[in-house]
């Protein structure tokens, strides 16, 4: 199978990782939006435009099935999108409810999401989960932590400090946190070092494989071609891209 991959930047490079890892597709194709990232701070009706935009891009690669590695446009966006598409589109937040369900089975235990703000705002996160029983969930938008991995900090004081300046006023520590953007696995050991004591982290790159294998979805293929672009400078994400891919693998 020839899967997509659709970020409005960098981040999606997360779920990359997972799918390379997992092998069970032959090829992926990445896009990234990179000339107008971050999507987080857009109205609705822009985040559904770009991301119309990003199926025509996909045209002429004859994809099987889209994965929208974008927490954004997966609150936004994926119905339009699915009504354009002629092929199967999976989103991050389905996937990231589905596995948190799996590994959280006490519904009292404190839960925390992380998220832009328009992901925030859109309650994607909250109200699946308010579905299923959970009641002790907090919210909280942290949309500076996005300019932070695309200029490639991932650690260090100043990264703690602006962890500090989002979490300072928690009154209860979670159980587990939804990192509800894909940038935020690459801080991942950063926002666990903050929070000092064990705590569940639901990647969104993990929770797309275990959807996709629930879904029957679960080939394996010896060695997984990649191909990258972007809106803005292919070969710029391409570079970034693959030092993300190391960094996740150390």
């Amino acid at each position: 199978m020839r899967a997509g991959v659709f970020d409005s930047g960098i981040g999606g490079i997360s779920v990359l990782k997972s799918l390379l890892d997992s092998k069970v597709f032959s090829e992926i194709i990445y896009y990234g939006d990179t000339a107008r990232v971050p999507y987080g701070g857009k109205d609705k009706d822009t985040i559904i435009k770009y991301s119309l935009e990003a199926i025509e891009f996909f045209a002429p690669h004859c994809i099987d099935i889209l994965i929208v590695a974008c927490n954004t446009v997966s609150a936004y966006a994926l119905e339009e999108m699915r009504k354009k598409a002629p092929y199967p589109i999976i989103g991050v937040i389905e996937s990231g409810v589905l596995a948190l369900q799996n590994t959280l089975h006490n519904k009292q235990d404190p839960i925390l999401i992380i998220a832009t703000q328009a992901t925030i705002h859109s309650k994607a996160y909250l109200l699946s989960l308010k579905k299923l029983g959970y009641e002790n969930i907090a919210s909280i938008a942290t949309p500076l932590l996005v300019p932070f991995v695309e200029e490639g900090i991932l650690e260090g004081e100043f990264l703690q400090q602006c962890l500090h300046h989002y979490f300072k006023d928690l009154h209860t520590h979670p159980k587990a946190i939804i990192l509800g953007c894909t940038h935020y696995p690459f801080i991942a050991k950063e926002i666990k070092k903050y929070f000092k004591e064990e705590v569940l982290l639901i990647h969104s790159g993990e929770a797309i494989v275990e959807y996709l294998q629930s879904k029957g979805i679960y080939d394996t293929h010896p060695c997984t071609q990649v191909q990258f672009f972007s809106s803005e400078d292919s070969e710029k994400l391409k570079k970034k891209g693959e030092e993300l891919l190391k960094r996740l693998s150390i």
